[in-house]
C-alpha cells in the first residue's frame, strides 16, 4: 500500500512541476524569447540526448539564443520567479551520464549562437611582447580555434584529444590531456571569462576583477555560470610532429619511464616532449597506427603477456634537428621492448585532430552513437601499481574486458590551481588519469557494472582517488568528491546560484 501510494505521490508531483514550468514561460516570456524557445518533439529529444545515450531526461523547452542577452533573459525570469525552473547549457553534450540535461527544466542550445556572431566567435588579439591571446564564445568548438589561431601560425597550449567539444564545456570541467602535464589543464590557460550568473547577471571576471568567480566557474561543472566567452592564451604553433608509440611488457617499467619523461629534474639539456600518453594494448584493441607486418609481431606479444603498456610520445618541430631530439629521450627510458618503438611523421593538425578520424569510421560502422559508460578517475602515484594489479589484470584481464580502450598517464599537481574548483588528489605531486572509455551497443550495463566494481577496489584498498568527469548518486558521495573544497563549493553556489537553477544534471544540489 505504501508503495502504491509513492507512486501515486510521485506522479502527481512530476504533473505540478511541469504545470509550473509551463505557466512560468507561457506567462513570463517576453516576446523577444518567443520565437527562440521551442518544445516540439524534435528539439525535446534533441536536447535529450548525450555523448553517453544512458540518461535521457526531457526537458520542458529548449533555448535557441541569438544573442547572449537572451540567455541572460532566461536564467533572470526563473531566478525572479515564485517557482523557478532549472536551466542546463548543452554545447556538444559529450557528457556521458546526463550531466547537461535539465528534466522538464529549460535547455540552452549554446551553438545556435554561433549563427549570430557573424565572424566575432574568435578573435586574436596581443603582441610577441605581451603574448597572443583569442577571446572566444562559450558555444565555439576547439576544432574551429585551432584552425583560426593557424592562420596566423598560433595555437592554444593546451588541448582535450577530442576537438569536437566546446570551450565552455571543457573549461567547465578541466580540459585534459597529454599536453596537461607541461601546460597544465585548458583551465590554468584562461586569462579571463564572461559569464552569466544563477541570478541572470553578466559578469566579466579574470584573476584580478571578480576572482571568487572566476575561479569558482573554472572546473565548476556548470553550477555557477554559463560561459559565453574565454580569453584563451595562444602560443607558436610548430608545424610538424615526431610521433611515437612506444611498447612494454613490464607495467613498473612502463610507470617509471613516464614518470622519467615527466620529470624537471635531470640535466639542464634534457628534452621533455611536447605531449605523453599511456594505454593499455589487449587482444581487442585496435592496431590500425601499425603497419600490417607490425601488426602481427605485435600481436604474438600481446598473446604472450596479455597486457602491453604503450608510452605515446610526441614532440613538435619545424626544422629537422628533431631526430636528435628523439634520440635525447629514447636514451632516458630504460625498460620498453628493444625494437618495438614505432613512429609516424605528420601535420600539427592532423595529430590535434587525430581522435576526429577514429569518429569517422566508427560512425561509418555505426558504433559511435552508442552507449557509453566512460569512468575516468585521478589515482596518486603511489598507488598506480596496485592499481595495475587489482584492476588491469584482475579484472580487465580475468574478466575479458579486453576490448576497452583505457588511458594511463601521468599529471602533475603543481600545473593546476587549488582556487579552481577542479578536484584532484590530495598531496602527491604526481598522479594519474586513468580512463576506461569503453562503448557497448547491446550491453553497456556489464561495463558500467565492471566501472563500479573498478570503483570498489579503490575503497577497498584505501586508494584515494578522484572521479574525472564523473557522475555520483547522493549529496554524500559529492561531498566526499570534493573533500576540503565541499564548503567552498557549496558557498559560490549560494552566492551565485542560489536558487540552485543551473546544471541540474550534475545532480550536485538537484536530486
Amino acid at each position: 500500500m505504501a508503495t502504491s501510494s509513492s507512486i501515486i505521490i510521485y506522479f502527481i508531483a512530476l504533473f505540478i512541476t511541469s504545470f509550473i514550468t509551463s505557466t512560468i514561460l507561457a506567462i513570463s516570456v517576453p516576446p523577444e524569447l518567443t520565437d527562440n524557445l521551442r518544445t516540439d518533439p524534435g528539439a525535446i529529444k534533441l536536447a535529450s540526448i548525450d555523448y553517453g545515450h544512458i540518461i535521457k531526461e526531457k526537458p520542458f523547452a529548449v533555448l535557441y539564443p541569438s544573442s547572449v542577452d537572451d540567455i541572460r533573459t532566461l536564467i533572470y525570469l526563473s531566478y525572479n520567479s515564485l517557482f523557478s525552473y532549472t536551466i542546463a547549457a548543452k554545447g556538444q553534450a559529450h557528457s556521458t551520464w546526463g550531466q547537461a540535461q535539465a528534466n522538464d527544466g529549460v535547455v540552452v542550445q549554446m551553438n545556435s549562437l554561433n549563427r549570430f556572431r557573424n565572424g566575432t566567435g574568435i578573435l586574436i588579439s596581443g603582441d610577441r611582447s605581451s603574448g597572443f591571446y583569442a577571446d572566444v564564445g562559450g558555444e565555439q568548438l576547439w576544432i574551429d580555434v585551432l584552425n583560426a589561431t593557424l592562420t596566423r601560425g598560433l595555437s592554444p597550449v593546451s588541448w582535450t584529444d577530442y576537438l569536437y567539444l566546446t570551450v565552455g564545456g571543457t573549461l567547465s570541467n578541466a580540459g585534459i590531456s597529454g599536453h596537461t602535464y607541461r601546460k597544465g589543464p585548458q583551465i590554468t590557460n584562461v586569462l579571463e571569462l564572461d559569464v552569466l550568473t544563477g541570478k541572470g547577471e553578466f559578469v566579466t571576471c579574470s584573476p584580478q576583477k571578480d576572482s571568487e568567480l572566476f575561479y569558482a566557474v573554472l572546473g565548476g561543472l556548470g553550477q555557477f555560470g554559463i560561459i559565453t566567452r574565454a580569453r584563451i592564451v595562444l602560443g607558436p604553433a610548430k608545424k610538424r610532429v615526431k610521433w611515437l608509440r612506444i611498447l612494454y611488457s613490464d607495467f613498473s617499467s612502463f610507470s617509471t619511464d613516464q614518470e622519467t619523461l615527466i620529470s624537471t629534474t635531470g640535466p639542464s639539456d634534457k628534452v621533455m616532449p611536447d605531449f605523453l600518453e599511456g594505454h593499455l594494448l589487449m587482444n581487442q584493441s585496435p592496431l590500425d597506427f601499425y603497419l600490417e607486418s607490425q601488426r602481427r609481431k605485435i600481436t604474438s606479444l600481446v598473446n604472450q603477456y596479455g597486457i602491453l603498456y604503450i608510452i605515446e610520445i610526441v614532440t613538435y618541430y619545424d626544422n629537422k634537428n628533431e631526430a636528435k631530439k628523439v634520440k635525447q629521450m629514447l636514451k632516458s627510458l630504460k625498460g620498453f621492448l628493444p625494437g618495438f618503438v614505432f613512429e609516424k611523421d605528420v601535420t600539427y593538425l592532423q595529430f590535434l585532430n587525430r581522435v576526429h578520424d577514429q569518429e569517422i569510421e566508427l560512425g561509418k560502422k555505426g558504433l559511435w552513437d552508442i552507449p557509453h559508460p566512460w569512468l575516468n578517475i585521478f589515482i596518486p602515484k603511489s598507488r598506480i601499481t596496485d592499481f595495475d594489479n587489482g584492476v588491469f589484470r584482475n579484472i580487465l584481464l580475468k574478466r575479458n574486458f579486453t576490448s576497452s580502450t583505457v588511458l594511463v598517464y601521468p599529471l602533475l599537481r603543481s600545473k593546476w590551481d587549488e582556487r579552481m574548483s577542479a578536484v584532484i588528489p590530495a598531496e602527491e605531486e604526481v598522479f594519474y588519469l586513468v580512463g576506461f572509455l569503453d562503448a557497448s551497443a547491446d550491453n553497456w550495463e556489464a561495463f558500467d557494472n565492471k566501472n563500479k566494481d573498478i570503483l570498489q577496489f579503490c575503497v577497498n584498498a584505501g586508494i584515494k582517488f578522484k572521479q574525472y568527469l564523473g557522475h555520483h548518486a547522493t549529496k554524500e558521495e559529492w561531498i566526499i568528491h570534493f573533500g576540503s573544497k565541499w564548503n567552498t563549493f557549496q558557498q559560490r553556489k549560494t552566492r551565485f546560484d542560489p536558487r540552485m537553477i543551473l546544471s541540474p544534471g550534475q545532480r550536485i544540489f538537484n536530486y
